[in-house]
């Protein structure tokens, strides 16, 4: 099975999907609980989400494989991105209810860990930085818009529920503050979601470290609570409520693009 799957397209917006994935390799599925299996933290639906964004010109860059294999929005190094704060790693130990992901004695050595990152982590990021460097020659500029979704409560992580839409700029360095203020005006004119920017998610590492306002790549990311757009009780794709999700996303997608 291929790394991730990259749809090409024509305008300077590349959408980064990293948490899409639910494929464990069956040496990997066969160490971690039964629970784990089924890949709960997954970002569910988040490709079928973003699918209309190919009609705006988007990129669109959605990996194959779990964030339990490797997380792609994760440093390399794996340092903490939220010092003091309840998180999970470039191979996660842990799910985001506190229980492992593992089998006893079963998670991944250093070793292994390093042989990940070669096999799942690199190929991924040397795609995305490969369609950041096109489109930018393309057009002089590019936006990278990082898609992640959460369910709305997960107490291991943060209290109470999590605001509908969740902008991420780390606080402001990943892009410039014209397009901040223009994505922030477009949550503001819309009263059936709740919004917060650089609340509890900043952004991770890819919106970190690919945010280059001063040399035309702005960076953001969004996480949606999952409960915009699916049931989730029972893990299901919500048509109706995705399409209302979707008129909004599709203006931030144009303010981006402006």
């Amino acid at each position: 099975m291929d790394v991730f799957t990259l749809h090409r397209g024509t305008a300077p917006l590349l959408i980064s999907l990293p948490h899409d994935g639910i494929a464990l390799p069956e040496d990997i599925a066969a160490r971690v609980t039964p629970e784990a299996r089924g890949v709960p933290d997954t970002d569910w639906f988040v490709s079928r989400l973003y699918d209309f964004a190919r009609g705006l010109g988007a990129s669109l860059l959605v990996p194959n494989y779990s964030r339990y294999v490797v997380d792609l929005n994760r440093p390399p190094d794996d340092v903490s991105l939220y010092p003091g704060q309840n998180t999970t790693g470039l191979c996660p130990a842990v799910r985001f209810s506190g229980e492992p992901v593992y089998l006893p004695g079963q998670a991944p050595s250093p070793e292994e860990v390093a042989a990940r990152v070669e096999r799942y982590w690199r190929p991924y990021h040397e795609a995305l930085a490969g369609e950041l460097a096109r489109l930018h020659a393309q057009h002089g500029r590019v936006r990278l818009w990082e898609g992640h979704s959460i369910r709305s409560q997960v107490p291991f992580l943060f209290e109470g529920r999590l605001p509908d839409f969740n902008l991420g700029t780390a606080a402001g360095a990943s892009c410039t503050p014209e397009l901040q203020s223009r994505l922030e005006a477009v949550l503001q004119a819309q009263d059936d979601y709740t919004w917060v920017a650089n609340g509890r998610f900043k952004g991770g590492y890819i919106t970190r470290h690919y945010g280059r306002p001063g040399a035309g790549v702005d960076a953001v990311q969004l996480e949606l609570a999952q409960c915009t757009y699916m049931d989730e009780v029972n893990g299901r794709y919500d048509r109706d409520r995705a399409q209302a999700l979707q008129q909004v996303l599709t203006k931030l997608l144009e303010t981006a693009l402006a």
